[in-house]
């Protein structure tokens, strides 16, 4: 019998590990005294129903924020719209059942993408996602090819949107303007009154010039959206220089083959993430959570989140 490992023995003397607790126990226990948020006499009863009776009783060992804490999914997955998610999609192929999908997936709720895309068979691994597709927006689609016809073709149609918001703004503005021009002329200071017109045309208009300038940059945006494949190939550039178009899809291929040749020939660039050690690439997961983050880094507005 070969004698124990020092490290070990001196590992269990330790009293280690001790973890910390992972969310919440009944609402009885975590909050004493205290009435449920499904009970009239609560504060909270108004927004009952964002709250599950069922983790109300149990608790809540979910790996959510603090502040969804005895939330329903349904529930977690409106606020989260509401705040608004960014504007990445992330497509993944699923011709191989990658088992690094459900991480991408994982990956793509804590940093908020818009929406998930899962290209081939409808039935993926789901091991490692810990069920956080619940709270995103999952799309099939049966191939490449289909996956981004209906993605360009949401942008043309979100990019006409926001030209019928510009001219509705500009329509808006023009009307405001003389409806002041019109008030100023009926007062006493018509006389001499040139500063106090132009001083009541840009008050009327400032919300619709406003609403204007928001559209105008926002089709600025989506008129530059790109298709983004993520592989080390030949004529790929390196993500560290790469400035990631706010609006794009960020396509991501399987372990070991990458992407499919049909998806390099629709993408708009290739990038590859710089490596220095003897491996030709980096887990895939691992490769789109650093891809994902390097969009955050260029164009999100991060803060504290508990």
């Amino acid at each position: 019998m070969h004698p124990r490992n020092p490290i070990d023995v001196e590992g269990e003397r330790s009293g280690e590990p001790v973890f910390r607790e992972v969310g919440v126990g009944p609402w009885t226990e975590a909050h004493p005294g205290e009435p449920r948020p499904d009970d009239p006499s609560s504060p909270l009863y108004a927004d009952r129903l964002r709250y599950d009776p069922e983790l109300l009783d149990r608790g809540d060992r979910r790996n959510v924020l603090d502040r969804y804490r005895y939330w329903t999914v349904a529930a977690i997955k409106a606020d989260l719209d509401a705040r608004g998610r960014h504007d990445f999609e992330v497509a993944i192929e699923n011709w191989t059942h990658d088992f690094n999908i459900g991480s991408m997936v994982r990956t793509a709720n804590a940093f908020q993408a818009r929406r998930v895309h899962i290209v081939g068979p409808h039935k993926w691994n789901r091991n490692g996602a810990l069920m956080t597709e619940l709270y995103q927006h999952m799309e099939h689609h049966a191939s490449i090819a289909a996956m981004v016809r209906c993605w360009r073709m949401r942008i043309a149609g979100e990019i006409a949107a926001e030209r019928a918001r510009a001219g509705a703004a500009a329509f808006h503005a023009h009307e405001a303007a003389a409806r002041a021009t019109a008030a100023v002329r009926g007062t006493s200071v018509a006389a001499d009154g040139a500063v106090a017109r132009q001083a009541a045309v840009r008050a009327a208009q400032a919300p619709f010039l406003a609403e204007l300038d928001a559209a105008e940059t926002r089709i600025r945006e989506l008129e530059a959206a790109r298709v983004v494949a993520m592989d080390i190939v030949p004529g790929a550039v390196p993500m560290e220089r790469y400035a990631f178009p706010k609006r794009c899809l960020l396509l991501f291929g399987a372990e070991g083959p990458g992407l499919t040749e049909t998806a390099l020939d629709l993408a708009d660039d290739v990038v590859y993430i710089s490596q220095f050690g003897s491996v030709r690439s980096i887990n895939a997961g691992a490769a789109a959570a650093v891809a994902m983050h390097s969009w955050i880094a260029q164009h999100a507005v991060c803060a504290p989140r508990a």
